[in-house]
């Protein structure tokens, strides 16, 4: 029977928020200015964390340089997301997390990244992990392969990683309530309708709020970068 590994990224396998921290990258290589940039950044962050954002206006904003881009922008594009990767996400990874995520490979587990994140900011990052399976918030792409700003599909967020997962699963010729075991880690309140539905929620790193439901539900807790 398949069982599942269900990971969050930000500030679940990695101890920073990748969407959040690109965005401070492209102010670093120029292409947003930073008092600007850094003043919505963190307003937008603020309400992902009170569980007050909305996905489709935040997606907009956080593509806005690569849309600004000149010239061969998909090439320019790649080319900075490989910096990225090179100076900020590699250097996040820790041992802690791997060591989580082979642990459900060696049980034979299907892994899964399941982020709000878009999918041009994480798909190289789940390679990174080697973790086979992404659902990542897709984007609308031009004719240029850049991003228009708009979400293509459901967004994987809140309700919405529930309804991916499901959709994932139904491609499959899967439900998730037909799987055996369904194990989710996550740090984030937004993340409680898939906290619900799976058989084994794991509360990783947990903000406030997820703490004191996981407290109250008797689910376990994993501080996993305190470890």
């Amino acid at each position: 029977m398949l069982n599942l590994a269900l990971f969050d990224l930000d500030h679940t396998l990695l101890p920073l928020d990748s969407d959040h921290a690109w965005g401070q990258f492209t102010v670093q290589i120029g292409w947003r200015d930073p008092v600007v940039f850094a003043q919505a950044n963190a307003e937008f962050y603020d309400q992902y964390k009170a569980g007050t954002l909305d996905i489709k206006a935040y997606v907009r904003f956080a593509t806005q340089a690569l849309r600004d881009l000149s010239g061969d922008a998909a090439a320019v594009g790649a080319a900075a997301h490989t910096q990225f990767m090179e100076t900020v996400i590699k250097p996040a990874v820790r041992p802690q997390a791997t060591a989580l995520i082979e642990k459900h490979r060696a049980a034979g587990d299907t892994l899964i990244l399941v982020t709000a994140t878009n999918a041009f900011v994480t798909a190289p990052i789940a390679k990174l992990l080697d973790i086979p399976n992404l659902i990542a918030v897709d984007l609308v792409l031009d004719e240029r392969g850049i991003p228009t700003g708009e979400i293509a599909g459901i967004p994987s967020f809140r309700e919405g990683k529930v309804t991916r997962v499901n959709q994932w699963l139904a491609a499959q010729g899967l439900q998730l309530d037909t799987v055996g075991r369904s194990t989710f880690y996550t740090d984030s309140i937004n993340d409680l309708p898939l906290m619900t539905a799976v058989t084994h929620p794991v509360a990783t790193n947990p903000d406030d709020n997820l703490r004191a439901v996981a407290q109250a539900r008797s689910w376990p807790i994993l501080d996993l970068f305190n470890d």
